[in-house]
């Protein structure tokens, strides 16, 4: 496994000399021997080499973490710059190694060589077995949807003719650029990728995949003018697909001069996720460079395609397996509220419109970096740190203290898909506690068990959760969370093409929204470099203003800033509010200070009564009562109750009427 999967200087010298590493028939290691590895080997040069088990997890660490050397059996993968992504990764490829059910959440809480090298010979002794791999295969006629796909597609048929699952991306290009090689490229691309010449059909009333033969690239080239690109790439990218005419792929090269242009890359999410922008650009740079060379592109072979992924995930999530998943889904879920409860700009209509803006973020890249050096320091990720602060922020806001956060995550756990352009995307449904006014250290410590587990049953598709789970529906709110959460690890992908200098690869606003707010976030600084924390907020028009999606950005930095430089501070103390606001409340909103009457509020309305008996004091509906009539009235009960009850004057009591005048 090491020398199919390892470059030779990460193998470590002391295993391949001596020790023959007994293999199972596919090539894996022979778990039975496992036992004699965990041993420590003689000492060699006058010193005690680690366990051949922990040799084999550092070399892994060195592989997933792109290490120089094998780093030693007490390194923290996390303080080696490992982060959720990778440890998802790695927990993969040890687990595929040593033919051992390892998960993320063992990776979080046995971060060291050591530790994880334990944890895989206790699983090996007792002869636990993973989830069986997803394998390239023989396919059946009729090809399905992965859950991932599946869930998209229904959600397109709701919205048929909208654009909220539109992925467009534009790059800036400068230089001499040769759009027949990128024709080319487009094509070959997408004979690579299966998905981005996928058809969705219905046979039998059962959507199916129909992967079409490499024709013609949907590629399309325009000379405009250079003020006009912007009102372009919005009109390209306003493009409604028909996902059974036509494939989920468009590219539109817009020149605005000799050696300008901006390129479009419009695809629709059931093809794509943010993990596929890597290969698919890295791949359309390879063709590009061999079809302007005049050759063929001649990448390494992909060992699994996306249908493999799709037959996998419909044969191995059956049975025993999913009913654990979905169990665990109810007992997380049970309870929640139908609605988080932070307060609107404007009434929730009917029905949502999906339609919003886009608030732009960047925290800098100090904060970037302490959000980080926390993370490190409570064994956590800097995703967790934004989860709890934005958690803190909106029980601050009076959203309550059961706050539930989506967050995509990214449905590659198995070898072998990292390479591969696809919808792989799964969506859970993250619960934070903040209740009891907890320390800023206590709610990430919450935040961090709750994702751990979570994370271990991401494999249950949102659409089957939310069956199980059956929380009231309407179209006004999307169910379970209305508020989601994504930060990405490194900057965006930037194309390499030959003698062009290339800007990084960047969204195009649709003003299509799918959540009341959706934090999309990514670490690395605005500049490309490697601290930082930038990205958008988007926002429903249906329920917030702009002015106030601006306020509660502002609000989440505070509160990070204060909680990265003080985590011991509770909740109560956070304080989120920025200068200006705290003067417009304290001081502008007010209103003209007046003298206060001491008098009794009884006196002031006799005197009322006296003065304007025929001035209106009450309003009910079509009703009202006069102060004179409300004088009388008053009167009129209170000597009643003297009567009937004993009651004299400055006694309390308590009366029960239904709402009336």
């Amino acid at each position: 496994y090491l020398r199919q999967h390892l470059p030779d200087h990460l193998i470590p010298t002391h295993i391949t000399t001596h020790h023959q590493l007994p293999l199972t028939p596919n090539g894996k290691i022979d778990k039975r021997a496992l036992s004699r590895f965990a041993a420590p080997p003689a000492e060699e040069g006058g010193r005690t080499a680690g366990t051949p088990l922990e040799e084999i997890v550092c070399a892994l660490f060195a592989e997933v973490l792109d290490l120089a050397e094998p780093p030693s059996a007490e390194a923290d993968f996390f303080t080696l710059g490992g982060h959720s992504l990778l440890a998802a990764k790695l927990a993969n490829r040890l687990s595929s190694a040593l033919d051992a059910p390892l998960g993320l959440p063992d990776v979080f809480r046995r971060p060291t060589p050591a530790r994880l090298a334990e944890q895989l010979a206790e699983l090996t002794g007792r002869g636990a077995a993973p989830a069986p791999p997803a394998v390239a295969g023989p396919r059946p006629e009729r090809l399905p949807l992965s859950f991932a796909q599946q869930r998209l597609w229904l959600v397109n048929g709701l919205e048929a003719g909208g654009t909220a699952y539109n992925v467009p991306l534009s790059v800036r290009l400068e230089g001499p650029l040769d759009p027949a090689a990128l024709r080319a490229a487009v094509r070959d691309v997408m004979e690579r990728h299966e998905p981005l010449r996928t058809r969705i059909t219905v046979l039998d009333g059962e959507p199916c995949q129909l992967v079409d033969p490499v024709g013609a690239a949907p590629f399309e080239v325009r000379d405009i003018a250079p003020d006009a690109v912007e009102p372009e790439l919005t009109a390209a990218a306003g493009h409604v697909f028909d996902l059974a005419a036509e494939a989920p792929l468009r590219v539109t090269l817009l020149r605005t001069g000799p050696e300008s242009a901006v390129l479009l890359v419009l695809l629709h999410h059931i093809a794509t996720d943010g993990q596929s922008l890597g290969p698919l650009f890295a791949d359309l740079s390879a063709a590009y460079t061999a079809r302007l060379a005049g050759r063929s592109p001649d990448p390494a072979p992909i060992p699994l395609a996306y249908a493999d992924h799709a037959l996998w995930q419909r044969s191995a999530l059956t049975g025993p397996v999913l009913d654990g998943q979905l169990a665990y889904w109810r007992r997380a879920l049970a309870e929640l509220p139908q609605e988080l409860g932070l307060v609107h700009d404007r009434p929730r209509p009917p029905a949502a419109g999906g339609r919003g803006g886009a608030v732009a973020v960047d925290f800098g890249a100090d904060l970037g970096r302490r959000i980080s050096g926390l993370a490190r320091a409570e064994r956590c990720t800097p995703f967790m740190v934004v989860q709890a602060a934005l958690a803190a922020t909106l029980t601050r806001l009076g959203a309550g203290t059961d706050i539930p956060l989506g967050s995509p995550v990214a449905g590659r756990a198995h070898h072998g898909l990292a390479g591969l352009v696809g919808f792989f995307v799964n969506t859970l449904v993250l619960r934070t506690d903040t209740s009891g006014d907890p320390e800023f250290r206590a709610l990430l410590r919450r935040v961090r068990d709750t994702d751990l587990d979570a994370f271990a049953h991401q494999d249950a598709p949102f659409d089957l959760v939310l069956e199980a789970v059956n929380p009231q529906r309407s179209l006004a709110r999307h169910p379970l969370f209305q508020v989601c959460l994504a930060v990405e690890n490194g900057p965006a992908p930037t194309p390499d093409f030959p003698g062009v200098r290339s800007g990084p690869v960047v969204p195009v606003a649709t003003g299509a929204v799918k959540f009341d707010l959706e934090f999309l976030l990514h670490t690395g600084g605005a500049d490309g470099g490697p601290d930082g924390l930038v990205g958008t907020v988007l926002y429903s028009d249906d329920v917030f203003e702009r002015a106030s999606v601006e306020r509660i950005t502002g609000m989440l930095r505070r509160t990070l800033e204060q909680a990265v430089e003080a985590p011991e501070l509770r909740l109560s103390r956070l304080d989120p509010m920025s200068a200006r606001d705290r003067h417009r409340v304290l001081h502008e909103w007010t209103g003209v200070t007046a003298p206060v009457d001491e008098r009794p509020l009884t006196e002031r309305f006799e005197e009322q009564a006296r003065i304007r008996p025929d001035a209106v004091a009450v309003v009910f509906g079509e009703d009202h009562l006069t102060y004179g009539r409300l004088d009388t009235e008053a009167n009129r009960l209170a000597h009643h109750l003297r009567d009937t009850s004993g009651l004299g004057r400055g006694d309390l009591a308590g009366i029960l009427v239904d709402r009336s005048l």
